[in-house]
């Protein structure tokens, strides 16, 4: 017992007690359990935490940011052990996002979405004025129809018929709202097309009807100056317009033609196009508009929503939002999220604007293209068809009523006013109108136009005639309506000027694809209404034309393919003081039910 005293004695000098743990203090990395082992070094650390790599003893941050997680690569913070994005920028938003690990980073990418503010702020711009949605953001434009003002003094109801719900007057009516609130419908030419009632001296009486239209005391038929006040009459150039509505009087230009608009004509203008370039450089760059042109108008439906260099036509997603078009509620406007607050299949961004072109879908004359808009000539081409000889004069257009009437003056040689929009499918209509008892010749309108070569006409001719040129042969007009196809391999001249004038075809020129069989011709100051419905996708032409309500004349339904859509205008050969009035197109591929009878007519012809 004494030895076993004097040991443990010992031991207690020695420091004798129980073996230290080789995890305390814990050698691993902060979060990580240790384990005791039997081999060196004692110990084993666990995994390294989400977020880093490492041996568990020392462990290292991994940049979760380099797989770019979040919606721009700045927006994107790294934390140990993790990473977090930035809040949206302004004009989008989205979930907010944080994770840990690149796996998570790999399966999950923040998504900030367009705001629209015009549909979320309500005060985004003034009431009743034109908000348009952008990405990011969105722009305040003018006051919607029917009001009057700006973003800063407000839009106000305007004090006009166009204020109105509907128009309360005839088509041929004027409408206009008295001071006591009231509306007054009236035309200031009952029995003479005039849908802009342009009214030069405002003596009520509308100009095309007004035997003297300026109220200078001289006739129409004897003022060089029709609808400016000129009682001298002077005229230092002699050409057909006096001094003091000539853009040249000194210099003769009876065409009066002013390609920049700023009231100089051509031929005294020493900047024709107004570009500031000198007259050669300018000869060569109008060469190369022509040719661009030509090309335009034989390639049609060239649209381009996104500016993808992709068209429409070809393109499965034709605002390039990532929704594909046969799913997108808004094809031609960004909505990735396609919002559709009233589940009417039609997105919010686009609900009233389809595509986006500040014009609302009601009064827009092409809804799926912000090419075009409103019925518009103002902006036309003069197409001479017979350039050759001084027999007859060229065509005078006079465009009124913001672009929507055309007046044809003189008696002149064959010619087209075209407009410059190309279209596929379209409605066309107008009245047509010769306001004078003299002459008997032809006039009408024209579609498909691709080129001088190349277009339909619909042209109507008062009696029968023997064209008074009988070279390059005999052309003989009868008083009919006449739907010509014109595929001209002369182009414009003699040949095609014959072809023109002669009911029937002309090989290698002019094809008739229908005649109204009741051989009619028109008659002195008599209106009528005109109805044309194309559908080139399938050749459908279709012509119906109406005096008042009673239809006198029906195409039927004539099926042809030789023009793929084209440009719109008007056609004169011979015949003077022509009015087409209240000129209206719409774009419309929707093909009519009276095409089914014919649709196996069709694929015969296009598979052979």
């Amino acid at each position: 017992m004494a030895l076993i005293r004097n040991s443990i004695m010992e031991c207690q000098v020695c420091g004798f007690h129980e073996p230290r743990s080789r995890c305390s203090p814990n050698p691993c990395y902060k979060g990580v359990s240790c384990m005791e082992s039997l081999h060196y070094p004692g110990y084993t650390c666990g995994p390294c935490p989400p977020g880093t790599t490492g041996n568990g003893t020392h462990c290292q941050d991994l940049d979760e940011c380099s797989l770019q997680p979040c919606f721009s690569p700045g927006a994107c913070v790294n934390t140990v052990g993790g990473f977090s994005c930035l809040p949206c920028p302004p004009g989008l938003w989205g979930a907010p996002l944080a994770g840990t690990g690149l796996d998570y980073a790999k399966t999950h990418k923040q998504e900030c979405v367009d705001v629209d503010e015009c549909l979320d702020l309500p005060d985004a711009c003034v009431s009743n004025s034109v908000c348009v949605n952008t990405v990011g953001s969105y722009k305040c434009g003018g006051c919607k129809p029917g009001f009057l003002g700006n973003q800063t003094s407000g839009c106000l109801p305007r004090q006009s018929c166009a204020a109105l719900a509907f128009n309360p007057c005839d088509v041929n009516a004027h409408c206009t709202m008295e001071r006591n609130g009231e509306v007054a419908c009236r035309d200031n030419c009952r029995y003479t097309p005039n849908s802009g009632q342009e009214d030069a001296d405002n003596d009520g009486v509308g100009d095309q009807c007004d035997e003297d239209a300026d109220g200078d005391g001289i006739k129409n038929v004897e003022d060089n100056c029709r609808l400016v006040p000129n009682k001298d009459q002077q005229n230092s150039d002699s050409d057909s317009y006096g001094d003091a509505c000539d853009n040249c009087p000194n210099v003769s230009n009876s065409d009066q033609r002013d390609t920049d608009g700023n009231g100089k004509g051509d031929a005294c203008d020493l900047d024709i196009d107004g570009d500031g370039a000198k007259p050669n450089a300018d000869r060569q760059r109008q060469g190369r508009r022509g040719r661009r042109l030509r090309q335009l108008s034989r390639t049609h439906s060239q649209l381009d929503s996104d500016n993808d260099g992709l068209g429409d036509d070809c393109d499965h997603d034709d605002d390039n939002d990532g929704v594909l078009d046969d799913y997108d509620n808004c094809r031609l406007i960004v909505n990735p999220n396609q919002k559709d607050s009233d589940v009417n299949g039609v997105g919010d961004v686009c609900e009233n604007d389809f595509d986006n072109d500040a014009v609302w879908d009601l009064i827009d004359v092409c809804p799926e293209s912000a090419e075009v808009t409103l019925t518009d000539f103002r902006a036309y081409q003069t197409v001479i068809l017979d350039p050759e000889g001084d027999a007859q004069i060229d065509p005078n257009w006079v465009v009124l009523n913001q672009g929507m009437e055309i007046i044809q003056t003189m008696n002149s040689d064959p010619g087209l006013a075209v407009g410059y929009t190309a279209f596929n499918g379209v409605d066309f209509e107008g009245t047509f109108h010769v306001n004078t008892v003299t002459d008997d010749d032809y006039a009408g309108f024209i579609f498909g136009y691709q080129d001088s070569s190349s277009f339909y006409v619909l042209m109507w001719k008062q009696t029968e005639q023997l064209y008074w040129q009988s070279l390059p042969f005999k052309a003989l007009a009868t008083p009919a309506l006449q739907l010509k196809a014109v595929k001209s391999r002369t182009g414009p001249g003699e040949f095609l000027r014959n072809a023109l004038w002669h009911t029937g075809d002309t090989l290698g020129e002019v094809k008739l694809l229908w005649k109204d069989p009741r051989n009619v011709g028109w008659r002195d100051r008599t209106s009528y209404r005109w109805q044309l419905s194309h559908r080139p996708q399938v050749g459908y032409i279709r012509v119906r034309l109406f005096e008042g309500t009673d239809m006198v004349a029906d195409s039927g339904v004539v099926i042809d393919t030789t023009m793929r859509g084209g440009r719109l205008g008007v056609f004169c050969f011979s015949q003077e003081n022509i009015i087409w009035s209240n000129l209206r197109y719409r774009c419309n591929d929707t093909v009519p039910e009276d095409f089914q009878p014919h649709r196996k007519q069709v694929l015969m012809h296009i598979q052979v």
